[in-house]
């Protein structure tokens, strides 16, 4: 067994391209073991820039690898990742998990009963000024936080069906989510108003007793600001310097994915905490529909 994590690739999307296979491919501690795609030609494009073999065959791909990383909408990394998790295979997963919660619900109780190890791709997460805001949030006393995520998904290369269809909430409100999550405390409540093909405004009760707001859209238009999350506490304030850049994060993330498989101890960001986000996410959508 190679000292490098031989991680397939499943997707060929302008994510897969920019971000997972230069990841996988150039880490110090994976190697892109190839890319399977529903066209081939696709595929083909990703693996050339890193010299990495094309599969036809979905099995063929599990084969040649350790684990898999998927980038493919939610409907089809909810089919496609079950066959991984059922082959033994490590899995790297995009939020949402799913496209509803059935769906995730049973991503997340297979990788569970396969003791396999799973992790998602929530990039903000593995940047450093992710985890120096995180580390300095405690002092603080933090009593309550805001997040705003404005994208202009219609002038964007990841206008993808899905997220036409289902909006800022499904798509960015992950993100929010966990980050609120993460710096305030378990979030056990959810509120919940406005369009998720418009602005979405939600309320987010936290174990803690904090309370935060996160606010998004998807179809802004112009020159739109980077995402931001704030906290602000009886000690101070702090504001999250969202990462502008791909490199540093995928590097931290595949290197601790490869860790997480070869010490077998699995990852905090796995995909049973993808499915409590997107538990929040449903919640808040049920609400939206009434």
């Amino acid at each position: 067994m190679s000292d490098r994590l031989a991680v397939g690739l499943v997707g060929a999307g302008p994510w897969a391209g920019m971000a997972h296979a230069p990841a996988l491919a150039g880490g110090e501690a994976t190697q892109l073991a190839g890319v399977w795609a529903r066209r081939p030609e696709a595929a083909a494009e990703v693996a050339a820039p890193h010299g990495a073999p094309v599969f036809t065959r979905l099995e063929e791909l599990f084969d040649a690898c350790e684990a898999v990383a998927f980038c493919v909408p939610p409907d089809v990394q909810a089919e496609l990742a079950l066959r991984a998790v059922r082959a033994g295979k490590a899995v790297l997963l995009e939020k949402p998990l799913a496209l509803d919660l059935d769906a995730a619900r049973r991503l997340a109780d297979a990788v569970a009963e396969a003791g396999v190890v799973s992790q998602m791709v929530l990039t903000a997460r593995y940047a450093a000024s992710t985890r120096d805001f995180l580390a300095r949030v405690p002092a603080l006393e933090p009593l309550g936080g805001t997040a705003s995520f404005a994208g202009a998904l219609r002038e964007s290369p990841f206008a993808t069906p899905w997220r036409l269809e289902r909006g800022a909430l499904l798509d960015l409100g992950p993100h929010l989510v966990d980050l609120l999550d993460a710096a305030l405390g378990r979030v056990v409540g959810v509120r919940a108003q406005g369009d998720p093909l418009g602005w979405v405004a939600l309320t987010l009760e936290h174990e803690s007793g904090a309370l935060s707001q996160a606010a998004m859209t998807a179809f802004a238009g112009g020159t739109l600001p980077l995402p931001r999350v704030e906290v602000f506490g009886a000690r101070g304030h702090a504001r999250l310097t969202w990462p502008d850049q791909l490199e540093e994060p995928f590097a931290a993330l595949t290197a601790e994915f490869a860790q997480a498989v070869r010490g077998g101890a699995g990852h905090p960001l796995d995909a049973a905490h993808g499915l409590r986000l997107q538990e929040i996410v449903a919640d808040a959508e049920a609400q939206l529909r009434r």
